[in-house]
């Protein structure tokens, strides 16, 4: 048996083995033979005392659990998850969480290529990896968490995080510390001014632009240099709309929200505006219908935005000009998860994964829609022009289990992740911009889909860089004998 292409012309994608899928708890837990006997493993840890430490210093390679670096990481009852490859597969590395978390886990961050290592972080610090084999490259532990951290460095590997005045999980969100990314070092720091008498905040939402980070915390932002952590603007509520969003990237884009002051019950209207990095003057801006809520920034060059209407129970793609303007307003007819709409999630505006765009059109992950207007199961990729909110195509839908996820617009192809499903691995496939026509790229061997399972679409992080695909489970556990938390999975060149 043969799962179908995504293009929909009947030629295999990737084999299928007639296996019964098991339960959510039998991926969690196999039966694996170390040595000659044989015990239960089970994927996921514990609790303990968070991490608290000082800055910057390089630890060894820890792959096989021996500080050689030679074993297929995760501590001495690893597994190899190579085992069995054929000609054509691309080697996997996989990595298990190692620190010391509290008992209901921790989020952890990134992946960030830079490079040739990966960076991942959880609150109390950062971890990189060899990009190609996954051996441990240096550990940066931080003396207070983590209160906000951006979806991407700088282009030249900074990163500017929030961090908490203490260890307290309800202590204030007081300082800004660069990070780099390249040399595992932390660089300045700097107290987080309160722009207003109720800027007192816990977490804050971080954006990386240019030379900016622009940070935003209870309706206010402000904007300061990643080179030298020099405060460049901030700001309240002009002309009475308060931040509440921004997305990152070649461009700096802001989402606020206008009550109407006739109305103090009244939702207002959403409101998206492009801002100079330098001083954070606005652009240009845009004003939604009432009761419409921007949920998330699919692309911002082009700029391309999800917003949704909660008693309409509908959602709607725009696509923008570089000057403001519209160049189309859709409602699909397909539905996507909620982590790239926004529905039941009102934070983190760049956080869909499963999401890629060129100059005219958006590749996205979709599925059937639901009762709701996020839904679960995204297993097939629709092309939407952006010029006319149209679809162009969309490919066939994968079999039960399966999910795709577009990652990037290369060589003119649309590449995407299909996740594991069926006792078979997963993949990156390649996509023809014209009819979503697909060919297979990188397979992972089948040894690798069991704790490629592991990485759930709820909460998984993805990035593909160098030719190279990095899964971050956002969320780990505290390793126990016997017990992984999958933290970080690589396959590729």
């Amino acid at each position: 048996m043969t799962a179908p292409l995504p293009g929909g012309r009947g030629r295999p994608l990737l084999p299928r083995s007639v296996v019964a899928v098991g339960s959510a708890l039998a991926l969690l837990a196999g039966l694996l033979v170390i040595g000659g006997g044989a015990y239960h493993f089970t994927v996921r840890g514990h609790s303990a005392e968070p991490l608290a430490g000082p800055t910057g210093t390089p630890s060894v390679d820890q792959g096989d659990g021996n500080g050689d670096g030679k074993g297929p990481g995760g501590g001495p009852a690893a597994y190899d998850p190579n085992a069995g490859i054929r000609a054509g597969e691309a080697r996997v590395w996989l990595r298990d969480n190692q620190a010391e978390v509290a008992g209901a886990g921790t989020s952890q961050y990134g992946p960030w290529r830079v490079g040739d290592t990966v960076v991942s972080a959880i609150p109390t610090g950062f971890t990189a990896y060899a990009a190609a084999d996954g051996q441990e490259k240096w550990k940066l532990p931080l003396q207070t968490p983590m209160c906000g951290i951006p979806p991407a460095p700088s282009a030249t590997g900074k990163l500017v995080v929030g961090v908490k005045e203490s260890a307290s999980e309800s202590s204030r969100c007081t300082h800004l510390q660069q990070i780099d990314l390249t040399t595992g070092r932390a660089g300045w720091k700097v107290p987080l001014p309160a722009e207003n008498a109720y800027d007192s905040s816990t977490q804050v939402e971080p954006v990386i632009s240019g030379d900016t980070v622009v940070v935003v915390r209870s309706a206010v932002m402000s904007g300061f240099s990643v080179t030298d952590g020099r405060k460049l603007f901030g700001t309240s509520s002009p002309n009475g709309c308060y931040p509440y969003g921004a997305a990152g990237g070649s461009r700096l884009i802001a989402v606020r929200q206008c009550p109407d002051p006739k109305d103090v019950v009244a939702r207002g209207q959403a409101m998206v505006e492009e801002l100079d990095p330098a001083t954070g003057a606005a652009r240009w801006s845009y004003k939604y219908a009432p009761d419409w809520t921007v949920g998330r920034v699919l692309s911002v060059d082009p700029l391309v935005v999800a917003a949704h209407h909660k008693d309409k129970k509908t959602w709607n793609l725009t696509a923008f000009a570089a000057d403001g303007t519209v160049r189309s307003q859709s409602v699909p007819t397909f539905g996507v998860s909620g982590r790239c709409n926004g529905f039941g999630n009102a934070t983190g505006f760049q956080e869909c994964y499963a999401v890629a765009a060129d100059a005219d059109s958006l590749y996205i992950g979709a599925g059937k829609p639901g009762s709701t207007l996020g839904i679960d199961v995204t297993n097939q990729v629709v092309a939407v022009d952006l010029n006319t909110g149209k679809e162009r195509w969309r490919t066939a839908e994968q079999p039960k289990g399966r999910t795709m996820w577009p990652l990037a617009v290369e060589d003119g192809k649309v590449l995407t992740y299909v996740t594991p499903g069926s006792g078979e691995a997963g993949a990156v496939v390649a996509l023809a911009m014209a009819d979503g026509a697909s060919r297979p790229v990188l397979r992972s061997p089948a040894a690798a889909a069991g704790p490629e399972d592991v990485f759930y679409p709820h909460g998984i992080r993805i990035a593909w860089a160098g030719g190279r695909l990095f899964l971050l489970n956002g969320r780990v556990y505290s390793p126990e004998p016997r017990k992984a938390s999958r933290a970080i999975l690589s396959f590729g060149k």
